[in-house]
């Protein structure tokens, strides 16, 4: 069983579950929209994408950020995931980051597009 995320309650008042592609879509989300250092016991986990809402849009921090992402997923997701690609854009107030990974179990192609906006 997957807990789903975010935690939350499903209609039988149990800890709401997912299936395994979902729960696999769950962890690149957590890991892309941590910072570095809110986990007590991984301080090195997570990307610091949302830092990246106010920084100057130019094409090396793009690029940048994509190797960092890439390496990051690599690093805390490579037993479940193969990542093809990574493209990360910010306009205004807006992230988004589109991953195009390989799920490892299965060998099934899926692509996902995760999106921030700041208040």
């Amino acid at each position: 069983m997957n807990i789903d995320f975010p935690f939350h309650f499903d209609n039988r008042g149990r800890t709401a579950s997912t299936t395994d592609d979902d729960h696999i879509r769950d962890m690149i989300e957590q890991f892309l929209f941590t910072n570095a250092g809110e986990r007590v016991n991984r301080p090195d986990f997570g990307s610091g994408l949302l830092q990246m809402v106010f920084a100057p849009n130019s094409p090396e921090l793009a690029t940048a950020v994509q190797f960092t992402v890439q390496a990051g997923l690599q690093r805390w997701l490579s037993d479940v995931i193969d990542v093809q690609a990574i493209e990360v854009t910010s306009a205004e107030a807006t992230l988004s980051v589109g991953v195009k990974y390989q799920v490892r179990r299965t060998q099934e192609t899926r692509v996902a597009t995760f999106t921030r906006s700041t208040p």
